[in-house]
């Protein structure tokens, strides 16, 4: 009997916990699933996979950058939390993570076609581009889809470019193409170039950021026009973080956002002169290499990444010791006499010398500019001023803020140079009349140097990865 009082007395206590453990998870069960908002809220980031490229997501001097990027950061910023950044050449992939919820949304440069929007929820589109056809300059030119019959032709795997070859080819059998995992738009426009494909497809954007690299090839047909790149989100979610980015990209593109994004990142890509590509590229494989050293050891000692004291010397002097102005200015950095005996350095047309001097000097007009200034801004004022001088700088700085913008962003700035040279605003100049206008292409001619040396190296590291096409 005292067995039997025992077990029943067991029983109860099991039978109570077991009620309190059915109470507990229906209680669990009636709790509501975090939203994709909540998500992100709770643990203070945004996850968001790219694809690196010029287009999207790269690296400078100044850290991680790029229009894809830059619009992220921002959203992160406007939900106050951190922007964690995933990255993968695999567009397969980049939509795997945002269905998974490995990440929150892709903002990858993708084009929102009806196929993908199968499986994923897009946003408004904040760009639109054009998808050309690409080939070698000594080729035949391409006016319909029907000149790429039995050509060597691959695309990206994943692509919407792809897509649209396979509904090319349900058209016409005798397009044959091929998709190549993982690949980039720089290494398939290089594997035209070296005659590996006979045609390629890229978006408008990149072509007009990557030609000067390739001045080789061109792009003389559109296959699609007004392709739409959007932001994507995983369809099994809720709605609260997506209609969050629809919001801020709708501010983005009111406020002007965008538009100042695109001048950031595209303003400063002039018209296409393949002539002085194939200098440049010519230079870049000749020119170069004698020097680069002595740049990275610049590099060291300043701080400026070595890349941009190579943009500022292939502006001034074409990567030249000899070269020489009809203003008396010389050498690799084009250094006055003045600048040079303030620097120190006894002989101009030393490289090592100019070049160490040149970096110095930047060094110390940089020093100068409010340290208020963010980046890149900051540098963009530096090298304005290196041309045009510190003090037609500061007077362009006052315009901009009587005119109501802003003297610390360098955007504002750069429109308010020009007007140095305009005898309208001759009284409001401290330091008299200057060639403003010559300062602002001067940044601009460096800007695309730099970048050109950036995804040069970018590309060819990639390129060496790229497996040969079967």
């Amino acid at each position: 009997m005292k067995f039997l009082r025992y077990n029943r007395k067991y029983l109860k206590h099991l039978l109570a916990s077991l009620a309190l453990f059915s109470v507990l998870g229906m209680m669990l069960a009636m709790r509501p699933t975090p939203t994709a908002m909540e998500r992100v809220m709770s643990r203070g980031e945004l996850v968001v996979i790219t694809r690196p490229s010029s287009t999207t997501y790269y690296q400078d001097q100044h850290g991680f950058t790029g229009m894809e990027y830059e619009l992220a950061r921002g959203f992160a910023d406007s939900l106050g939390v951190k922007l964690r950044v995933l990255e993968s050449d695999d567009l397969a992939y980049v939509r795997y993570a945002v269905r998974k919820g490995t990440a929150d949304l892709a903002a990858a440069g993708l084009v929102a076609t009806p196929e993908s929007s199968e499986s994923l929820r897009f946003t408004t589109p904040y760009q639109t581009v054009r998808t050309l056809v690409v080939h070698r300059r000594n080729s035949p030119s391409v006016s319909d889809m029907r000149d790429l019959e039995d050509r060597n032709l691959a695309v990206a795997a994943g692509t919407s470019h792809a897509e649209l070859l396979l509904k090319a080819q349900l058209q016409d059998p005798a397009i044959k193409y091929q998709e190549v995992e993982d690949a980039t738009p720089e290494q398939l426009l290089a594997l035209v170039e070296n005659g590996k494909l006979d045609y390629t497809l890229i978006n408008s954007n990149s072509y007009t950021l990557q030609r000067p690299l390739y001045p080789d090839l061109k792009a003389d047909y559109v296959v699609a026009a007004k392709q739409p790149l959007a932001w994507a989100f995983s369809q099994k979610d809720d709605q609260s973080l997506y209609l969050a980015a629809q919001r801020y990209l709708t501010q983005a593109k009111a406020d002007g956002t965008i538009a100042k994004l695109e001048d950031r990142f595209y303003g400063h890509v002039e018209q296409f002169n393949p002539y002085a590509a194939r200098s440049f590229m010519r230079h870049l494989d000749d020119r170069l290499p004698r020097y680069e050293a002595t740049f990275r050891q610049a590099e060291g000692d300043t701080g400026f990444d070595w890349r941009l004291l190579a943009a500022v010397a292939y502006q001034e002097s074409l990567w030249d010791p000899r070269a020489i102005s009809p203003t008396g200015v010389e050498g690799l950095m084009m250094l006055t006499n003045d600048t040079a005996r303030e620097m120190g350095i006894s002989d101009r047309t030393d490289p090592t010398q100019s070049i160490t001097a040149g970096a110095a000097y930047l060094r110390s007009i940089h020093d100068r500019i409010p340290e208020r200034i963010a980046e890149p801004s900051r540098t963009w004022m530096t090298l304005a001023a290196y041309n045009v001088g510190m003090g037609h700088l500061e007077d362009a700085r006052v315009l901009t803020e009587r005119q109501g913008g802003n003297p610390d962003n360098w955007q504002d700035v750069k429109q308010r140079l020009p007007m140095l040279a305009n005898s309208a605003y001759a009284g409001q100049l401290r330091y008299g009349p200057a060639r403003g206008g010559q300062a602002v292409v001067y940044v601009r001619h460096i800007r695309r140097y730099y970048d050109l040396l950036v995804w040069a190296e970018n590309s060819r590291r990639k390129s060496d990865t790229l497996l040969a096409l079967n």
